[in-house]
Order: structure tokens, then C-alpha cells, then sequence
């Protein structure tokens, strides 16, 4: 039932709307009457009511004056505004206040009827929006904190009531997005749907889903794969998927799913440092110094070594030398004279420990050096090698094709090609790598802030250094500096 504040200064208006309220509108009731202003707003702040019938002309302070003083501290009231004139400047008044109706008086029976009729559908439609507000909130809450913790039984009987969910058993998947969570996360959430009762969260970026199910998870797993081809964003995100557990265990379905997130995107990390040594190796063996190719080779080492079993990290490793050798002998570009200075894969398999890998890397790596410095100098071009020399010294400066080009005294076009055939890059490219691998080896031996070490590379902009760092190098500068200090810390 909703209470009804009447504030006018007449007594039979008071006593007419009282009883058309008693009689004929049983969702209301009469909470109060006011005679003047001043008593409205006290009675307002007492009893809160749903609804107030309010005259303008009061003695005291007017209606309209009285709705300005306290809509701000009880918004959720409803003002149906009376008055005995029709008064363009008062409804104007009004208008900014929120005033649901404005009624001229003499007011019929059937216009306070159908006022009422329209205030009731309003309140209930308020409070059945209210109530599904509600619901909302507490679902957010139920997948944000509720279901990481051990529930009792009765707590899981409560949110089953109250979430209409049918299955005593149920898991969770976890979908971590690179970028915002809310398109994909809502796409992903229509489509399973259409076939599943699903609880869920979209968080910035991450979806969190409860299927309140005991199903075949293999076939979960299937559909769910289907799901992100037909979407199209696999390659943007990592997801996990819990076992189904009772509703009290639900937690361990969540843990689960985010450990099956972890190692996913450790697999990926490993990936990426991989690719990216492998890359940086195979571009400086033969140019930079024989010292830091051997760093460069030990440090892939301890990345695969750690990620992988022994065996496995062997295996990756001979191949890495295998695609070294073939780039040394021009294998795919149809040589047969060719000279190898080892057998990867027969010789590394053999090894038995960390002990005798670091023996075999200390002999091999410099013979596979010198064979790429011997055919680089034989088969770079002069321009090229002096090309070179001057980015290695100067990369720290501003540096345009064209000026490099002028420094050798050959053309921009020509200096260009020379970059493509001989190092498989271009300008541009091969010098923003130089840079990243000097920032890299800053971050992992100096104390320097991004922006001292974003200076010292070449770059005014520190934002724009970290944004080009993190598309070379996987990751953003400052994480790249923080698991440096870790693993210091760890070794330590």
C-alpha cells in the first residue's frame, strides 16, 4: 500500500481527497495532512511518503517552494501539483522539479481516479525495476565474491531460490580479453544462452560465467571453441573451464578455470620470449660481438630449460641451431657447397645436463659465429657494412634513411633494397629493434626510469617508446623491469 501526503489550506479538499483515497483506491492510504508550507515539509521529512497531493497556494511558503526544498532529499516521492488556476509560468515552474501531474481545480472524480490509476502503474513499474535492480546487484556480487569461497549448504539454497536455478551442480569459465570486455563478453554470453542457463559477470577485462548444469564437459569445451570461431576473437583472448562441483563447491571450479588461464598464458609468455631471443639472435650473430650472441644464447637456454622438460627444451634448442646453420648456408637460396660447422640434433640430444649443454654452447656457438661473420662480410655489400657501422653508433640520435643513405653516399632507394635482400628488413625496422634490445639491456642493468631510458635510446616521448617496446618485445617496459626484479630477487 502506498502513503499519501494531502497538503492544501482548504478543509473540504482535504477531506474530499481523504475520501475518495479510502474508498475508492485501495493501493493508497492517508499518511498525513498539511495546512500551510511549512508543516508540508515537515511532515514530508517525517513520513516519506510515496505520493503528496500538493496545492501551490499555501500559506506559509507555496507548493512549488516547498517540492524545490526537498526533491533533491527524497527523489523516489511522487508531487501531483493542484492549484485553482491554470498558470503557464507556475507549470514552467514545475517542470525541472519532476512533478508528475499538474491538476486544475476543480478536480472531477474520474481525472482523480485516472491520476491515481497512472501514479500506482508508475510505482509498481519503479518497483518492479527496482526489484530486478536489485536482483542485478546481488548477481554481480554472487559472481565477483560469493562462489571464490566455500559456501554452506543452506547459503547455496538461498542463491538457488533466489537465482531460480534448477541443478544442485554446476561450473565456471573464465574468459580473459586483451581488450574491453563488454563486446565480446556480451556476444559470448547471447550465444550460450541460447542453449544454457548462465549466470555472469563482465568485468573490464574478463567474463566470468556460471552454467548452473552437470553436463558432458568435452562437449562444453566443443561447443564453446565453435562459439569463439564463429565470433572470430580467439587469437584476443585466454579462457579457462572448471570441473562441475556441487553448488557449496563451486569456488574450486573457479579456481580451476583461473589456473587453467595461468597456464595458458605462461605457455603463451614462453612463446613470445622465445621467438623474441630467437629473432634478435638471428638478426645480430655475425655483426655484433662473439660476447653477447654467447648471452644472448645462454639466456634462451635458461628461458627454455625452465619452461620445459629437459628433453623437450633439447629438442626446441636443436632446432633453433638447425634454422641457424640453414641461414649461415644459404641452404634455401640452392647453395650445395655447403660447409656445416656441426650437427645440431645429433650432438645436443646426446647432452645429459645444464653441465655439459653450457660445454657443447662454448665450442659450438663461436664456430657457427665466425661462419656467419666470414659470409657476411664476403656477401654484404660496402655500402651496407658502413651502413651499419654508422647505425650502431649513432641509432641513439635522430636517423633517417636519407641521411644514412648520404652518410655512405649512396641513394635513399638503393640503401633501401640493400636493408631488404641482405637482412630480410627494412630501415626503419632494423634500427627501432637496435633500440629496443639497447632499452632491454638498460632495464635489465640500470636503475634508470622509462623516460631516462626512452631518452637515452633515441625517443622524446617515453609513451610512445613503451607502446613501440611492448609491440617488439611482448610485453610494456615497466613489467619487463619488474620481472627482471624479480627474478634478481628470486636468485638472490
Amino acid at each position: 500500500m502506498y502513503r499519501v501526503l494531502i497538503v492544501d489550506d482548504e478543509e473540504p479538499v482535504l477531506e474530499s481527497f481523504s475520501m475518495l483515497l479510502e474508498k475508492e483506491s485501495p493501493a493508497f492510504a492517508v499518511a498525513g495532512k498539511a495546512r500551510t508550507g511549512y508543516e508540508a515539509l515537515r511532515l514530508i521529512h517525517e513520513l516519506r511518503p510515496d505520493v503528496v497531493f500538493m496545492d501551490i497556494n499555501i500559506p506559509g511558503i507555496d507548493g512549488i517552494k516547498v517540492i524545490e526544498e526537498v526533491h533533491l532529499v527524497v527523489p523516489e516521492t511522487v508531487f501531483i501539483l493542484s492549484t485553482a488556476y491554470e498558470r503557464f509560468d507556475l507549470a514552467q515552474r514545475a517542470l525541472p522539479l519532476g512533478v508528475f501531474a499538474y491538476l486544475v481545480k476543480p478536480i472531477s472524480r474520474k481525472i482523480f481516479q485516472q491520476t491515481l490509476d497512472a501514479v500506482r502503474h508508475h510505482l509498481e513499474k519503479r518497483q518492479n525495476q527496482g526489484m530486478q535492480k536489485n536482483i542485478n546487484l546481488l548477481e554481480r556480487q554472487f559472481m565477483s565474491e560469493i562462489i571464490w569461497k566455500p559456501m554452506k549448504e543452506e547459503e547455496w539454497e538461498h542463491y538457488k531460490e533466489l537465482f531460480s536455478l534448477v541443478s544442485e551442480k554446476g561450473f565456471v569459465g573464465i574468459v580473459e580479453i586483451e581488450k574491453s570486455a563488454n563486446e565480446i563478453g556480451e556476444k559470448i554470453i547471447q550465444k550460450l544462452l541460447i542453449h544454457h542457463r548462465c549466470l555472469f559477470i563482465i568485468q573490464t577485462h574478463r567474463l566470468v560465467f556460471l552454467v548452473p548444469e552437470s553436463v558432458d564437459l568435452a562437449l562444453f569445451k566443443r561447443e564453446f571453441i565453435r562459439i569463439l570461431e564463429e565470433l572470430e576473437v580467439d587469437s584476443l583472448l585466454m579462457y579457462g573451464i572448471g570441473n562441475v562441483y556441487s553448488g557449496p563447491e563451486i569456488y574450486k571450479s573457479c579456481a580451476e578455470a583461473l589456473e587453467e588461464i595461468r597456464k595458458n598464458k605462461k605457455n603463451k609468455d614462453v612463446f613470445m620470449k622465445e621467438r623474441i631471443k630467437f629473432l634478435e639472435i638471428r638478426r645480430k650473430i655475425g655483426i655484433a660481438p662473439l660476447e653477447e650472441i654467447q648471452g644472448l644464447v645462454s639466456d634462451l637456454w635458461v628461458e627454455i630449460n625452465s619452461a620445459y622438460p629437459f628433453d623437450v627444451a633439447k629438442a626446441k634448442i636443436a632446432s633453433f641451431f638447425t634454422l641457424l646453420i640453414d641461414d649461415c648456408s644459404s641452404v634455401f637460396k640452392g647453395q650445395e657447397d655447403i660447409v656445416v660447422p656441426f650437427f645440431p640434433v645429433e650432438e645436443i640430444m646426446k647432452i645429459q645436463d645444464d653441465r655439459e649443454w653450457y660445454q657443447w654452447s662454448a665450442l659450438s656457438v663461436p664456430k657457427l659465429y665466425h661462419c656467419f661473420s666470414l659470409n657476411r662480410k664476403v656477401h654484404f655489400p660496402l655500402p651496407l657494412v658502413k651502413a651499419l657501422n654508422y647505425i650502431n653508433e649513432h641509432f641513439t640520435e635522430p636517423l633517417q634513411l636519407s641521411s644514412v643513405a648520404e652518410e655512405v653516399q649512396v641513394s635513399p632507394a638503393y640503401l633501401s633494397r640493400l636493408f631488404s635482400d641482405f637482412l630480410q628488413s627494412n630501415f626503419v625496422d632494423y634500427v627501432t629493434q637496435l633500440r629496443m634490445d639497447r632499452a632491454e639491456t638498460l632495464l635489465k642493468t640500470t636503475a634508470l626510469s622509462i623516460k631516462e631510458i626512452a631518452f637515452q635510446v633515441g625517443y622524446q616521448d617515453p609513451n610512445y617508446f613503451s607502446k613501440i617496446f611492448k609491440k617488439i618485445k611482448g610485453v610494456s617496459p615497466s613489467t619487463f623491469g619488474r620481472e627482471e626484479q624479480e627474478n634478481k630477487q628470486n636468485v638472490e
